[in-house]
This record gives C-alpha cells, structure tokens and sequence, in this order.
C-alpha cells in the first residue's frame, strides 16, 4: 500500500512538472522588433503575402505590433492579383529587397543583413 502510495505521488509530481513545462513554454512572449528596425526594413523591402497564409503570419509575428511599417501586398485581394503575377510571386511570403526574391519566413537578422539596416 505504501509503495503504490509514493508511486502516486511520484507520477502527479511528473505530470505537474509537465504540465508546467508545457504552459511556459506554450506562454513565452514573442520577440518584438523594434520600431525602428521594422521602419527600415519596410523602407527597404516589399513583402508580399496572402490573408490566411499560416507562414505569412508567423513572418508578421516576428515583428510585432510594427507590422505597420512593412510595405505589404496581400496577394488574396483583388486590387493586388496583377502586382502579384507581375512580379512572378510563386509563393507565400516573399520578400523582394534590391530587386532579389526571398521566398518564406525570413528571419529579422537576415532582414536587416539583406536590407542593410
């Protein structure tokens, strides 16, 4: 009785250091670009991604609240449809900085190194 007692009570403090786990790292905040960086690389850069676009989002997320600096094209609207084909964007997101297309999720370092900022 007293084996299955601590075996108990071993298992609930394995399952409480899980489920703590889980929710901290389920809760750590996302990395914020500042303002100033997400203005220059709007300044320098055009993005082109689509409404719904998982990969388009978790480009976004990376920079925060300063999505609004980016120079977006949402290729899913249809004012846009021609930019999108006129520019020969194949996928989700791209970026297009000094006349190069980057295609995917691109990191805020690389961003700045690409960009010059």
């Amino acid at each position: 009785m007293k084996k299955s007692l601590e075996r108990f009570i071993t298992a609930l403090i394995i399952i409480a250091i899980l489920v703590l786990s889980m929710f901290i790292i389920l809760n750590k905040p996302a990395p914020q670009t500042s303002s100033d960086i997400a203005k220059c690389i709007g300044k320098n850069s055009l993005l082109y991604v689509q409404t719904g676009c998982s990969h388009c989002k978790d480009q976004e997320d990376l920079f925060g609240n300063n999505t609004q600096y980016l120079n977006m094209i949402d290729c899913i609207q249809t004012e846009n449809q021609q930019k999108c084909i006129s520019a020969g964007i194949q996928g989700t997101p791209t970026w297009i900085i000094k006349n190069q297309s980057y295609e995917g999720v691109q990191t805020i370092e690389k961003l700045k190194q690409l960009t010059g900022c």
